[in-house]
């Protein structure tokens, strides 16, 4: 019975990232705008896509760069040169 509840979870996972990717390659837009526009589009409250984000590594850190580039959040140490 666990195999039914953690199957739609990644479906819902793997749905939003590909909408996600897909604003972003036909609009030619950030993916923290593309989160924001799907909120919009669907009627969701950006606070509740904060779980489907923290569970897309790739999607979290592009965000994250840019709101440090943006000066939204207080950036965070890295390599010389990365």
């Amino acid at each position: 019975m666990e195999e039914t509840t953690i199957a739609p979870a990644l479906d819902t996972l793997s749905l939003f990232q590909a909408e996600i990717d897909e604003l972003v390659w036909e609009l030619d837009i950030t993916p923290m705008e593309a989160v924001i526009l799907y909120c919009e589009t669907k009627n969701v409250e950006i606070e509740s896509v904060g779980a489907l984000v923290k569970k897309l590594p790739v999607l979290k850190a592009s965000i994250a760069e840019e709101a440090e580039s943006l000066n939204f959040m207080k950036k965070s140490a890295r390599l010389p040169g990365l």
